[in-house]
């Protein structure tokens, strides 16, 4: 492996760093962390996991199901998120738990009559139901997760929905001719009754690669019929890819230059991942094994510490103000004392763009959803509203996430509602503060010296016989040493010991220590 260089690298990248308990992944942009993901180790649920439940509450009140899943709180399944297809789905389930089905394709079997969309709960599932279930929301704060019956199987280039014929081909693949050429590709390899998603990376791809997929793909599926057999919910029946494949499988594409990984065995399983999937990417992948923690060396820990706090400050000095509730979120856009009220129009344009750009790496990286409200500083300009509303969308399209941008309001506030599927991530970046402990006080600075002659007397009394040496704050060790080591002269004389002095910058301005010959510290109490 060549040496590792921490440069900016232009285009993607990830930053993994692995602990016996959790995998951090960091997503970098141009050299800019844009998101974040932790993985623990033990993890049980994650977003795309699909179990064999059991209707545990019907709710037709709430028009939803609670399912059990093995989590401590049970899931949420609200009719909504039954999908058309359930009477199959149920039926399939079944079949495959009791043995009555022998094969996991769906060519000779009959599909259900859809079920009604504005129908109730409890006219289509029954109390103790076994049920065929997805994780559609990791649990977040009191609730448990969010359940879906529309089974998806995603792969790199295509996903799998069965018990539907439709062929949907995303919108961000804009050539008319390369869209109708994947549809009639899929067509021609598609099984019955499965559903395909057409995913934006297939553009361009041949049959083979897509065919290849797609027998990946129904692997997947058999894999879920064949545990079903006389099988007991909760049980989990397939599992979404671990987060650092699912992101490469997500995201990976031209732009991605680089993925540095600090575990060796991470790293093999990385290599063999893109190998199998990508292997004109294999080179990309490095692993660290510098002295620094990986965040440390390719600066992620100060952009988390930067980035994460309540005001990010931006490069023109302007800030943020980002503030949670439990229904949305506020972000507030403050000028800064740089700019007064006299600045043109042009130059709150520019602080508001720069703040819309910060604002869609915010939302991203600390996974931020549902309501979002955003007070821009004011303006009057018709023209430059709709160039910030302009602006916003264009920013928050590498976002992942659905979202939904809103023009400004006459009050001048935008409204951005964003999925959400995960808990919100907060970082604390507040420190003790090393002088007063987080007290709020300090010993009176003035008595400092006494304090230290003090323990001096002490310890030259137990080890009249060791050298001392004290460490302090190089701003204290700078005073104690000035006008020709007065203060080391003055203890020579009411110690009969020269005492050695050190400056320790990882020390509180008052704080201080005392260490022996062998450079062991000695503790006074």
């Amino acid at each position: 492996m060549g040496r590792l260089k921490n440069t900016c690298v232009v285009g993607k990248e990830l930053i993994i760093n692995s602990t016996p308990t959790e995998v951090e992944i960091a997503l970098l942009e141009d050299g800019k962390l844009v998101e974040l993901h932790n993985q623990k180790t033990n993890s049980t649920f994650t977003v795309g996991d699909i179990f064999l439940g059991r209707v545990r509450k019907l709710m037709p009140g709430l028009n939803a199901a609670f399912v059990d899943i093995g989590h401590k709180k049970d899931a949420f399944l609200h009719y909504t998120d039954l999908g058309p297809k359930l009477r199959s789905l149920i039926k399939f389930t079944n079949g495959a738990i009791s043995g009555g089905l022998t094969t996991h394709l769906l060519d000779n079997f009959k599909i259900e009559p859809d079920i009604n969309k504005r129908g109730k709960i409890d006219q289509v599932l029954e109390k103790r139901q076994p049920l065929l279930v997805q994780v559609l929301k990791e649990p977040i704060s009191t609730k448990g997760p969010r359940l879906s019956c529309e089974i998806t199987i995603p792969g790199r280039f295509l996903v799998l929905t069965p018990f539907n014929d439709l062929i949907a081909v995303s919108k961000k693949i804009k050539s008319a001719e390369e869209r109708k050429r994947l549809r009639k590709l899929v067509e021609a390899i598609k099984p019955k009754h499965f559903g395909v998603i057409v995913r934006t990376a297939a553009e361009g791809k041949k049959v083979a690669e897509l065919h290849e997929e797609m027998l990946y793909l129904l692997g997947q599926w058999e894999q879920v019929f064949r545990q079903l057999h006389q099988a007991t919910p909760p049980l989990k029946l397939l599992s979404e890819l671990d987060k650092t494949s699912s992101i490469l499988r997500d995201l990976l594409n031209d732009t991605f230059e680089r993925i540095v990984v600090d575990d060796e065995q991470l790293y093999e399983n990385i290599k063999g991942y893109l190998k199998a999937n990508i292997p004109e990417k294999v080179d990309i992948v490095q692993l660290y094994k510098g002295r620094k923690p990986v965040f440390d060396y390719f600066g992620v820990s100060r952009q988390i510490k930067s980035s994460f706090s309540k005001t990010p400050t931006l490069a023109s000095g302007a800030y943020l103000v980002i503030e949670s509730t439990e229904a949305m979120h506020v972000i507030d856009v403050n000028s800064g004392h740089k700019m007064s009220s006299k600045d043109s129009e042009q130059a709150v344009l520019q602080v508001n763009l720069e703040a819309a750009e910060e604002i869609a790496r915010q939302l991203r990286l600390r996974d931020i959803g549902g309501l979002i409200i955003v007070d821009f500083i004011d303006m009057r300009n018709t023209e430059h509203k709709k160039e910030l509303v302009r602006a916003m969308r264009e920013f928050m399209k590498k976002d992942r996430a659905q979202h939904t941008i809103l023009p400004l309001s006459k009050f001048g506030l935008m409204q951005i509602t964003r999925q959400r599927v995960r808990p919100e991530i907060k970082i604390n970046t507040e420190e003790v503060c090393p002088a007063c402990r987080g007290t709020g006080r300090v010993n009176p600075t003035i008595l400092l010296i006494d304090d230290i002659e003090r323990d001096l007397r002490f310890i030259v009394q137990a080890r009249p016989k060791s050298t001392i040496t004290l460490r302090v704050h190089p701003f204290i060790e700078a005073y104690l040493k000035k006008n020709w080591r007065k203060m080391q002269r003055k203890w020579l004389g009411m110690f009969k010991k020269w005492i050695r002095i050190e400056a320790d910058s990882s020390l509180a301005m008052l704080e201080y220590k005392f260490f022996d010959d062998n450079q062991d510290e000695i503790r006074l109490t």
